[in-house]
């Protein structure tokens, strides 16, 4: 984890930023839930716990901070809530997205399945991509065993 808030206070500082304490803390709690895609308020209650003084507001500059310097990424799922993922080095781009409209859980693709679309969108329009994200909408495995749910040209399970 070192090595990662590292990188990121040399991000903010060649942008004429400092890794504050506060901000430290939320970049913390970021990488300690990576997995979890945290709205603003979740990070919030999360950081309170390391800097019990800090408020809801010096969060949501932070976050905004960091998603200007590309060191998380701000995603809408289609619930009016933002949240806030960090980008990662080993991927040129950032991972995909399998969200349930049912439970809303979410399951990610780490994998670009996109590369020969964009090297196409080069070669056939000179358009170079330098970054896309991509998320799927529709029913998770769990959701469609429990209520039963076939695929569109199968028919109902028994």
């Amino acid at each position: 984890m070192k090595s990662r808030i590292d990188k990121i206070k040399q991000q903010l500082q060649s942008q004429g930023y400092k890794l504050t304490p506060q901000r430290e803390a939320t970049v913390r709690v970021l990488l300690e839930n990576e997995e979890d895609h945290l709205s603003a308020e979740d990070v919030f209650m999360l950081v309170k716990d390391i800097a019990p003084e800090i408020g809801l507001a010096t969060v949501y500059r932070t976050l905004e901070l960091l998603s200007e310097l590309h060191v998380v990424e701000k995603m809408n799922f289609g619930d009016g809530v933002a949240r806030y993922d960090l980008r990662t080095d080993n991927n040129k781009h950032h991972h995909h997205h399998l969200i349930c409209v049912q439970c809303g859980t979410m399951s990610e693709i780490l994998e670009d399945w996109l590369g020969p679309l964009e090297e196409r969108l080069e070669r056939e329009y000179g358009f170079m991509v330098v970054d896309h994200r991509l998320d799927f909408q529709g029913v998770c495995k769990n959701c469609r065993l429990k209520n039963n749910i076939a695929k569109p040209d199968q028919p109902e399970q028994q």
